[in-house]
């Protein structure tokens, strides 16, 4: 007796654009109720490989009840749509991705077993080519957490994330880079070493991270002032009219896979320093730097906390560098207290600018320690001779050269914008008076990101004491920037609950 072939379900939905922002996260949404969802045993979290023609992107499932997503719909968040680049209605294929091989080495970390140069790759390459989950990426990024990584292992792990992604290479020279650890709120040196390096002849691509655990990052302040979303084909232009950029190294693929890892650390409030020592050295490298400085603040509430930290971590970054072939020169740093007066990315832009133009009242701070690495990149690139690079560094801030390469480059990477003011601000005022005798980076940092920083450019504090000042009860310690009303309010609250963010002594 012959029977009928099985019904069969086509595993084909209509894509459907949501505008939910999920920000790199793929996310689909789909009905619970949906034939392909249950032939398919799709569930909740699920790992679901999404295709349109040749191109595919896999996506972490949200089952909705209700009519929110109709059925036949493959409903998707904004980081799905923009990797798919499809139309509404659009017929779509949903699949289960292929295993992934590459977590069983996460899982063998995890027990304390070393990773391998080949599970490195093997690791590194599925992240970049985004088949982890979010879930999948903390356990990755926790099971490498403080030191779990040997030199062996780190250096391992920053050639594979350099060999991940693209590479630009320069014609024969020197190519110039320079790295801040963090920790510093305020400590915007980049924006004036990189016009001051460039006025002198050196070539100094810089491709900068956005924040991961700070308030901002070079290129979320940068962008208050120019794009910064440029290609391998507009750093090339830029740097071959201007010598220099300033660029986010996330809209080139250099080290894709530090951006994925990044996006992971930043809620988790971890960094491991095997991951912080690829992520600096693999994106350097794949920026084609020959030599790269680092600027590393030692503080009690920097990055680096203590000179034997410092020390550790210098070790590490220079074994690593030699093992890949960099040039490094690492500078130690007063990390007590934070570098000029803006922390968020407009409020530190301004600083820069300020710095730049030779304003009267411009944070000294910030221009003595941008002259400092600039001068210690200028000898190290051969532009000075040994102990003069400092003294030409000042005067091509002194002349104007810098202020105008700084504006050449704006105008190369697409035009210069006026910054951003904060709508809503609030002064906070000293308890007691006395001497102001310890700052907390930390607390600091923390004030500004619940602002909005650096999601709203405009966010972040105004810092209107230095260590060692005297204040007068009801004298401004800080002011407080926001875009809302229920930011402004929120950030006061925590704020007002922090009085020992400034530390004052009263007097005897």
């Amino acid at each position: 007796m012959d029977f009928p072939p099985p019904a069969t379900v086509s595993s084909q939905l209509r894509l459907r654009r949501l505008g939910i922002d999920t920000y790199q996260e793929p996310v689909l949404y789909m009905h619970r109720d949906d034939p392909v969802c249950r032939s398919e045993g799709f569930e909740a979290q699920s790992r679901v490989e999404i295709s349109l023609g040749e191109r595919s992107v896999i996506a972490t499932l949200n089952v909705v009840h209700g009519g929110f997503v109709a059925l036949g719909e493959a409903a998707v968040s904004e980081a799905a749509w923009r990797s798919l680049r499809g139309e509404e209605g659009t017929p779509v294929r949903l699949r289960h991705p292929p295993p992934l091989e590459s977590l069983g080495h996460v899982r063998a970390k995890v027990y304390g077993r070393k990773l391998t140069e080949g599970a490195l790759r093997a690791v590194i390459g599925d992240v970049a080519a985004g088949r982890y989950s979010e879930l999948q990426l903390a356990a990755f990024v926790t099971a490498c957490a403080g030191d779990r990584l040997d030199l062996e292992e780190t250096a391992s792990l920053t050639r594979a994330m350099v060999d991940a992604g693209e590479r630009i290479t320069w014609e024969p020279g020197v190519v110039m880079d320079k790295h801040c650890v963090g920790g510093l709120p305020g400590n915007r040196t980049t924006m004036v070493v990189v016009p001051i390096v460039a006025a002198c002849g050196l070539r100094m691509p810089k491709t900068s991270s956005r924040a991961i655990t700070s308030p901002a990052g070079t290129a979320d302040t940068m962008e208050t002032l120019a794009p910064v979303d440029l290609d391998v084909a507009a750093i090339r232009r830029t740097v071959e009219r201007t010598g220099g950029c300033i660029a986010w190294g996330g809209s080139v693929r250099l080290s894709p896979a530090d951006d994925v890892l990044i996006r992971v650390e930043r809620p988790l409030d971890l960094d491991s320093q095997g991951q912080l020592v690829a992520s600096i050295l693999s994106k350097k490298a794949a920026a084609g730097a020959t030599h790269v400085l680092i600027d590393m603040p030692v503080g009690t509430t920097a990055k680096v906390r203590s000179p034997h930290a410092a020390h550790v971590l210098t070790h590490q970054l220079k074994e690593t560098a030699r093992a890949i072939g960099l040039q490094l020169h690492v500078v130690h740093t007063d990390g007590s207290a934070p570098i000029g007066r803006g922390i968020g990315p407009a409020l530190e832009a301004r600083d820069v600018l300020a710095v730049l133009r030779r304003e009267p009242g411009a944070p000294h701070d910030l221009a003595q320690r941008a002259l400092l690495l600039a001068g210690q990149l200028l000898e190290f690139g051969g532009a000075a001779v040994a102990g003069a690079g400092g003294a030409l560094a000042a005067q091509v801030l002194a002349d104007g050269r810098a202020w105008r390469k700084f504006q050449d480059i704006c105008e190369a990477q697409g035009g210069m914008r006026e910054l951003p003011v904060a709508a809503y601000r609030h002064v906070v005022t000293a308890p007691r008076s006395g001497s102001v005798q310890a700052i907390d980076n930390r607390r600091l940092s923390r004030i500004a990101k619940l602002a909005g920083a650096p999601q709203a450019q405009a966010a972040g504090i105004d810092l209107h004491v230095r260590n060692g000042d005297f204040v007068e009860r009801g004298q401004p310690l800080f002011t407080l920037h926001a875009v809302s009303p229920g930011e402004l309010a929120y950030t006061l609250a925590y704020a007002q609950a922090q009085m020992e963010t400034v530390h004052i002594m009263e007097d005897a």
